[in-house]
Formats: structure tokens, C-alpha cells, sequence
């Protein structure tokens, strides 16, 4: 460990892509700080070139919201691509510079929580730009392509699961170091709970369900709410994170028990009995932390649904993928055995495996060396005791949806969707040269916004819950009604 008088610099860089990857990095900065680290933060976003990174997220919150197909239809197209494509290199490209700038001259170690963060300080290995370890912490239970990149030191995984879909994948030093949750998140007693529930003007003996949906609120929340209350096993308590929209219909729906933003989730949880989630992200953890035993429902798109999959064959969350299934499996995990087991195998999670400082000191004790062009770095050991997956038996990446999250639809309409003849209309041709030049621009802004959508989607791959059907929007809407939304030149 660094010596207290004189502590070792260690460089997270994390992205506001939702909650998620800022809450294991914030876990990740108390865990390295314990340990006498000093840790400096960064938000991948800021890096990006000509402040493009609200562009990015804009233009994902647009895909998403008017297009969730889309969404999918692009996480299944790259989910098992080696390399991003040429679009996202370049934009990756010009964060380079501004990366490296991040990294004060004392610097022993950069750790990402970001896979586009990860591919830039991949790559600044490879190239001998970057002469200390980068280490990637996979914050999902599903590994998308994304997240593994060459010239990465190490890659830290939460369970043996996401270890194994990093590993195949090719990744260096992957290594099961366990989750990261704030310490907050415990068993509560019955003392506990009951104040909690006071606090929260919820009923004292009834069983609750919180059904909750990432800080933006997103999925086909008002459906889950509703098929939760007509089971008559527990009464829905939703958070809807800022998703103020979505609170007001569900109200409106007779939902009685409807919350936004919640700075007291540890005390919202105690007062629960089961969580309800559909992304798989922090607040899964968090509740397995809590002793909450926890099912997959309704789940979004993309790594919604591979997170799903993940947790139902690691044992730590049943994914429900039909509606009659709802009751029979919160009355198992409510009153049943399973209940207890899920318990138990949450718990366990956080006791498992030694967290991360260990990898990371392990990193900081070796030798300062560039990886090589074309190979990955093998320059430092892990820390004992750490299982080596490079000749381990690992879990199958078989995913329980029965294979990839979704297809490609057909190629027929071009690679979005859109109609791919050649050239333009006939009756274009007869229009005045000034009209002629307006429609052009208008294609070529429609072009451009598309690609920026598209380029964002796939950095937002597995970045924290993607937007699809935000705001109680249908699933039924697909690249069309993007489409239509920029044609429209009064918005």
C-alpha cells in the first residue's frame, strides 16, 4: 500500500451517462482513498473534442426516445464487433490529447469506469503515449464488445460472469474482484424497516415491490406498476429518478406510492421487501447489498436485457419474461425459499472477492513500461489470491434470451432503416436551383444528425441506462419516427 505521508495518485475517469458509472467510480474513489490513494476524477464527456459530449447525449436521448428499435437493432449489431467502428474511432481519436492532459506528471495508474474512456487509454498504450497501467472496472453484468479494448492492463470485474464475457472477448487481466456499493446499503432489522416505512408514509404490514427504472426513469415503467398491483402479492412502490413526466401519469394511473429523485434509497430499501428493476445496473447491486432479493422485469433494450440474462444464470435475479410469471415468482421470493437463497447469494457477493485495491495496488507496485504495438500488457502480476482466468474454467457466455439481445432488421431499407435507393428524386431534379440547394441541406442535416445518433448510441452502449421508451413512450416506435422527427424543420 502507498505510504500515508506520501500517497500514490491514481486517475478514475468516469462519464455522466446516468448514475451508474458515476456511482462506481464514486465507490471506487472511497475504496482507493481508504487505502491511502490520492484519486482525481474526471468526466469522460469534458474530453471529448469541441464540447461534443452534450451533443452525443442529446442525440442519444433523441435515438432513444423516438427510436428504442433502433437502439437495439445497433447494440445487436455491434455487440461482438472487435473494434468500434470508423465513426467512433475518429471521435475517440480527439479525446487523446485531452485524456493524456488528465494525467498529472505523478500519476501511477488510470482506472476507467467508461468503455470509451477505456478505448482512448487503450490506445495511448498501444501507441507508448501512456507509460503507467490503465485499468477498465466493468460496471455491468453483461459485456459489450466496447468495454473490452486492446493495450488495457487489467480488467476488474464484479462476478465470475461478466469476468468470463471479458475474458472471451479477449481481455487482459481480467480479474472477479466483486462489486462496489456505498456502505450504506445493509440488511435492515425489524426496528429498521418499520421506521422506514414511517418515514415513508408507507403501510407498516404490507409487502412492497420498489419498482425502479435508473436515475432517468426510463422503460415501460407504468406497465410493470400496474401488473404489480393486480397481482395482489405486493403493492408497487415506484422511483422514477427525474423522470417528473412519468411520476404525474403514474398518479394519475392510481399508483398511491410514486416517488422522484430519492437521496435516501438505503432507507427506502429497508423499507421494502423485493426489488423490482429492468437495467441491471447500480441499484441491483445496491439492493443485493441491502439483502433485497431482486427480479428483472419488463427490462429495456440492449443491456437492459443482457444485464437480465446475466444475473438469472449467475443466480442473483430471476429475469421475468412473461407477465403471467409476475406472481407466482414474487410470492417465491416474498414468502419461498427462494427468497431466502437470493438473499443469501447477494450477500455473499460482497464477501467473495477482495475488491479492488488489491488489483490496482498490484498495477501501481510494477514496472512503469508502454505495452507493446499489437499485444496486450502482461508487465505486472495480480495480487495473490486472485483467481487467473486466463486458465480457469469460467461460466458459459451463453445468455439465457436465447442468444443475442435482438437482430439486425432487414438490410433491404439501408443500415438504419432508411430508404437506400440511390441519388436523389426525379422530381427533385425539376426544382428551382435555390430550392434544389435547401432540400440538399436538409438531407445532409438529416445525414449528419443521424450518423452523431448513431455514433452516440454506441458509445452509450452498456454506458448506463439507455432512454428507450422514455417518458411512457410506445415500444412500438422505430427508426421511422426518428426519421420523421428531423424532417420536421419546425422543431
Amino acid at each position: 500500500m502507498p505510504h500515508s505521508d506520501s500517497p500514490t495518485r491514481i486517475t478514475v475517469i468516469s462519464a455522466s451517462m446516468g448514475a451508474g458509472h458515476d456511482g462506481a467510480a464514486t465507490e471506487l474513489t472511497r475504496h482507493l482513498t481508504a487505502a491511502g490513494f490520492l484519486v482525481d476524477r474526471h468526466d469522460f464527456l469534458d474530453l471529448l473534442p469541441a464540447r461534443i459530449g452534450k451533443l452525443l447525449s442529446g442525440a442519444y436521448l433523441r435515438l432513444l426516445t423516438w427510436a428504442p428499435a433502433g437502439y437495439q437493432r445497433i447494440y445487436a449489431a455491434t455487440e461482438h464487433e472487435r473494434r468500434p467502428n470508423p465513426a467512433v474511432r475518429a471521435l475517440l481519436r480527439g479525446a487523446e490529447r485531452r485524456t493524456l492532459a488528465t494525467v498529472a506528471p505523478d500519476t501511477r495508474a488510470v482506472v476507467s469506469t467508461y468503455p470509451g474512456a477505456s478505448q482512448v487509454l487503450g490506445a495511448l498504450r498501444l501507441r507508448g503515449r501512456l507509460a503507467i497501467p490503465a485499468l477498465t472496472y466493468l460496471t455491468d453484468f453483461s459485456v459489450h464488445s466496447l468495454w473490452v479494448a486492446p493495450g488495457i492492463d487489467a480488467h476488474l470485474a464484479a462476478h465470475a460472469i461478466p469476468a468470463a464475457q471479458a475474458h472471451e472477448q479477449g481481455a487482459a487481466g481480467v480479474t472477479v474482484t466483486g462489486p462496489m456499493t456505498d456502505p450504506r446499503f445493509t440488511p435492515a432489522d425489524e426496528d429498521e424497516r418499520r421506521a422506514a416505512r414511517t418515514r415513508f408514509g408507507l403501510p407498516p404490514d404490507t409487502p412492497l415491490a420498489l419498482l425502479v427504472a435508473g436515475s432517468w426513469g426510463v422503460g415501460p415503467v407504468r406497465e410493470a406498476a400496474a401488473e404489480i398491483l393486480g397481482t395482489g402479492v405486493a403493492l408497487p412502490v415506484v422511483v422514477c429518478g427525474r423522470n417528473h413526466v412519468l411520476a404525474e401519469r403514474l398518479r394519475a394511473d392510481g399508483i398511491a406510492h410514486v416517488h422522484g429523485w430519492v437521496d435516501d434509497m438505503p432507507g427506502l430499501m429497508h423499507a421494502c421487501d423485493v426489488l423490482v428493476q429492468n437495467a441491471g445496473g447500480l441499484t441491483s447491486l445496491e439492493a443485493l447489498a441491502g439483502g433485497l432479493p431482486v427480479v428483472s422485469y419488463r427490462c429495456i433494450p440492449g443491456h437492459g436485457q443482457t444485464n437480465a440474462a446475466a444475473l438469472d444464470e449467475a443466480g442473483l435475479a430471476p429475469w421475468i419474461r412473461e407477465p403471467d410469471q409476475l406472481a407466482p415468482t414474487l410470492t417465491e421470493l416474498l414468502h419461498g425459499p427462494r427468497g431466502r437463497t437470493q438473499r443469501e447469494a447477494g450477500l455473499a457477493l460482497f464477501t467473495a472477492a477482495p475488491g479492488p485495491v488489491p488489483a490496482v495496488t498490484a498495477m501501481v507496485r510494477g514496472p512503469l513500461c508502454a505495452v507493446r504495438p499489437g499485444r496486450q500488457s502482461s508487465s505486472t502480476a495480480l495480487p495473490a489470491g486472485t483467481p487467473d482466468l486466463s486458465t480457469a474454467t469460467l461460466p458459459s457466455r451463453r445468455r439465457r434470451a436465447g442468444g443475442r439481445a435482438g437482430a439486425p432488421g432487414p438490410r433491404a431499407g439501408g443500415r438504419f432503416g432508411l430508404p437506400a435507393g440511390p441519388g436523389q428524386p426525379v422530381e427533385a431534379l425539376r426544382l428551382p436551383v435555390a430550392a434544389r440547394f435547401a432540400a440538399r441541406s436538409r438531407q445532409a442535416r438529416r445525414r449528419t444528425v443521424l450518423m452523431v445518433a448513431a455514433v452516440a448510441a454506441t458509445l452509450s452502449l452498456g454506458i448506463g441506462a439507455p432512454l428507450a421508451y422514455a417518458y411512457g413512450e410506445s415500444p412500438g416506435h422505430h427508426f421511422g419516427a426518428l426519421t420523421h422527427y428531423l424532417e420536421d424543420d419546425d422543431r
